[in-house]
């Protein structure tokens, strides 16, 4: 089965800004670059946008990381210029993946769900159907 060309130019394009957003916020001082994780990009189909969806482990703070990885697109950009051979360079925008965090809260959630009661329990009182 063939791979999408658009697929491998996402894979190659996430490696690449992973690297380079790190290499860039890592010269900015007071910045904890591992605070943020690049979850996605999707490309556009004629390679001239791209989407990088981004996750960052202090959610509360995430409007002041994306202005923050928003002023640095054009560095990021020139990097993918530098070690890529693309016909374009993708104009960058980042967006926040919310996903990793709904996946916390639903395990978290579920961590807290009282243990189930077996029937065989000698000494288990009767439950009633909730309402």
């Amino acid at each position: 089965m063939p791979v999408n060309r658009l697929d491998r130019v996402n894979a190659l394009l996430l490696r690449e800004i992973a690297d380079d957003l790190y290499r860039v916020l890592q010269s900015e001082p007071d910045v904890d670059a591992g605070k943020v994780t690049v979850t996605k990009v999707e490309c556009a189909p004629n390679l001239r946008d791209a989407t990088v969806w981004v996750s960052i482990v202090d959610a509360a703070d995430h409007p002041a990381w994306l202005r923050r990885l928003s002023k640095h697109a054009k560095d990021v950009q020139a990097l993918i210029n530098r070690n890529l051979t693309l016909r374009f360079t993708p104009r960058l925008r980042f967006r926040l993946d919310k996903g990793i965090a709904l996946g916390d809260h639903v395990l978290d959630l579920l961590n807290h769900l009282p243990p189930p009661v077996s029937d065989d329990a000698p000494d288990a009182a009767p439950q009633e159907p909730a309402p």
